[in-house]
């Protein structure tokens, strides 16, 4: 068992990583429930395999269960899934003091996060996420978000959860591409600020891949321990330390755009994809080495995650992709700070980074 703490003045709370949690979810979550009510959100490929045993454990220890299955997807992180959950919640009579319990991916811990936070000015949530990424990125650190016509994550607010549960035999059940996907994100932190850790991916991807339980745990907490650092020291993004975060999701999320936020291209993969991107244009800038740009190219083409833009499919001139990331959320006086590399685990936040170089680089790169 791993509990970690996100410290957090007046929204601290514990992160539990144990296999075979879910079994005891009771155990668990009973301390973070103040009525013995919960309102169970899900999505219909999560439902089949998890909310049964779910209810069954809460139920006998007298919580009452009252669950909602959504379409699986990203197109339910919308508004109209947003209206259609909290009239449902209404409804059903959900109070301020009652709880939601986000059972899912990404999508699941966003739209329920962010329906917490605004159903009757707000209320309790926890996270118990299903796929690996989103139980190392998405279910800490309260973001919480919906799309919009105009991009990804755009409609959205802080909203830390009370507790996360994490139970990394759920993984089991992920299909290889989801966890290929996740792993990209298992990646980033070694690339952020922990060389060591990145090499450890070197040598033990293909075990984590293979779901070696030992390895899953392991990189599953180090991940968790990472963001919950980053987010104890700039839990709003204020201060530039938490955007580190977000490298290669600029280039990421431009990709996605392209794709219509389609499964052509799912997130774990753009970011795979907006990473090496990222290392390669910190060399065009003489920020870093080739070799290290080399190696992150290597670990993610080995691991079968997109690592180039032919890789990911996308063949738009480098104009249109920069005309997406004008949507980004760190867009600021018309100036969009980008995530680049000294090297592994060298990451920095660069504000002089002109878009026209950035579009040439993009058409001259395969």
């Amino acid at each position: 068992m791993n509990r970690i703490s996100v410290n957090l003045a007046g929204n601290g709370y514990d992160i539990l990583v144990e296999p075979g949690a879910l079994d005891a979810a009771a155990l668990h979550l009973s301390p973070h429930i103040q009525n013995e009510r919960v309102f169970v959100i899900t999505d219909t490929n999560v439902a089949a395999q998890y909310l049964a045993p779910l209810e069954s454990n809460l139920q006998k220890s007298g919580i009452e269960v009252i669950s909602h299955v959504l379409s699986a997807g990203e197109q339910t992180k919308s508004w109209a899934t947003l209206e259609q959950l909290t009239d449902w919640l209404l409804d059903k009579g959900a109070e301020r003091s009652d709880t939601l319990i986000a059972l899912g991916g990404g999508v699941i811990g966003d739209l329920t996060g962010f329906a917490a936070s605004i159903l009757k000015r707000g209320c309790h949530f926890i996270q118990i996420p299903t796929s690996l990424l989103a139980q190392v990125d998405s279910s800490v650190g309260g973001k919480t978000a919906i799309n919009s016509r105009a991009g990804k994550n755009l409609i959205g607010r802080f909203n830390q959860p009370r507790f996360v549960l994490i139970d990394p035999l759920v993984l089991n059940t992920l299909s290889d591409r989801e966890l290929r996907a996740g792993y990209a994100e298992v990646v980033k932190y070694g690339l952020i600020n922990n060389a060591p850790f990145f090499a450890w991916c070197e040598e033990n991807g293909s075990a984590l891949l293979d779901r070696d339980p030992d390895a899953l745990s392991y990189a599953i907490t180090e991940s968790v321990r990472a963001k919950a650092g980053i987010v104890a020291e700039d839990e709003k993004e204020l201060s530039g330390r938490r955007a580190l975060l977000n490298l290669g999701h600029t280039f990421g999320h431009a990709l996605e755009a392209e794709t219509g936020y389609s499964s052509d291209l799912v997130h774990g993969e753009a970011v795979a994809a907006g990473m090496t991107l990222a290392f390669r244009y910190s060399v065009r800038r003489g920020h870093c080495d080739d070799t290290d740009a080399q190696r992150v190219e290597s670990l993610l083409k080995t691991a079968g995650l997109p690592h180039s833009l032919a890789s990911a499919s996308v063949e738009a001139p480098g104009e249109k992709l920069v005309q997406h990331m004008l949507h980004d959320k760190k867009m600021t006086s018309g100036n969009l700070p980008f995530l680049l590399a000294n090297g592994i685990g060298q990451t920095f936040l660069a504000s002089d980074v002109d878009l026209q170089d950035v579009a040439a680089f993009l058409d001259q790169t395969d």
